[in-house]
């Protein structure tokens, strides 16, 4: 009888009127074109050709599909070698944010020691301090180092618990392992197991949702800063692919208006469409990434613990 009245009661709750559904249908539909209208945006544009580009009139219907912007764009990127380097500094920047932040949120989250509070504090004091604010006196301790340029300054942080977000993913590793039942664990310790070995054997395989989340928001913020590798990597070998894109929308603007000079596209100048098609390049490996992990992604928001204590 029970259930009945609360399937009466559910169904009452989520039964509206018809104005209301259409009005909820067509706000939805305007937050997503909203949200929509710049890749749809880049993509056509990416397909324009000299000629397109030069029509105001021309907006959302192309005369034809003009794919030389992929191929100029693909050269300029140089491509294959630099998207290789993008991800092999995001895969080494993110498994040390997940082995090292995971280890430090067991930490926060299970043992108790002098300074804990403070030092909690200071973590929560990086999350939200810009980078912009410290990156000098950061600089200046990489380079009496002897790391101011190159890959160091990048990487080896995250190995740390420090890095790009670093802060962050500890904070989301402690909210899990907070919500994880200390019994696990003490079974273990009855066994004999050490607390390092407990870590590694029941609590970080039972953190299968907050490695997934810190994951893709690791590798998508990686794959995405321009900040932190414009200052340590000027070297023409050491950009990353991101990093080529201001030189494409540079040349973009000096290219001439004159008919001629725009219509001859070749080497060394870049209509808006060869700019739309290299962002396009740019955005599409970590589109497929996201595109293979969406479900764990959402799945591990729910289930990570980050929402409370």
């Amino acid at each position: 009888m029970n259930s009945k009245k609360i399937s009466a009661v559910t169904k009452k709750v989520f039964t509206f009127p018809f104005w209301v559904k259409a009005f909820m249908y067509v706000f939805l539909i305007d937050l997503s074109v909203v949200f929509l209208y710049p890749f749809l945006f880049m993509i056509v544009t990416s397909f324009k050709s000299p000629t397109d580009i030069m029509n105001s009139t021309v907006t959302w219907v192309i005369s034809q599909v003009y794919y030389q912007n992929y191929e100029s764009a693909f050269s300029s990127l140089h491509y294959v070698g630099d998207a290789l380097k993008t991800v092999l500094y995001c895969a080494l920047s993110t498994l040390g944010h997940i082995l090292v932040c995971s280890f430090v949120g067991y930490g926060f989250a299970r043992y108790n020691f002098k300074g804990k509070t403070f030092f909690f504090m200071m973590l929560i004091l990086a999350m939200v301090v810009p980078l912009q604010t410290i990156i000098i006196p950061e600089y200046l301790l990489y380079a009496k180092l002897g790391m101011s340029s190159g890959f160091g300054p990048l990487v080896i942080p995250t190995w740390f618990g420090y890095g790009l977000k670093g802060a962050l993913f500890i904070f989301i590793f402690r909210q899990f392992y907070l919500s994880l039942p200390k019994s696990l664990e003490e079974a273990a310790a009855v066994d004999g197991c050490t607390p390092v070995k407990t870590f590694f054997k029941i609590a970080f395989p039972s953190s299968v949702p907050p490695i997934i989340v810190s994951t893709v928001l690791s590798v998508v913020w990686h794959w995405n800063d321009y900040y932190e590798p414009g200052i340590y990597l000027g070297e023409e070998t050491q950009m990353l692919l991101p990093m080529r894109l201001p030189r494409i929308f540079s040349a973009m603007e000096m290219v001439s208006i004159d008919a001629d000079a725009l219509l001859g596209v070749s080497e060394g100048i870049y209509t808006k469409g060869v700019a739309m098609a290299a962002t396009f390049l740019c955005v599409l490996p970590i589109l497929i990434f996201y595109l293979f992990f969406q479900k764990q992604f959402r799945q591990g928001i729910e289930n990570s613990g980050i929402t409370g204590e």
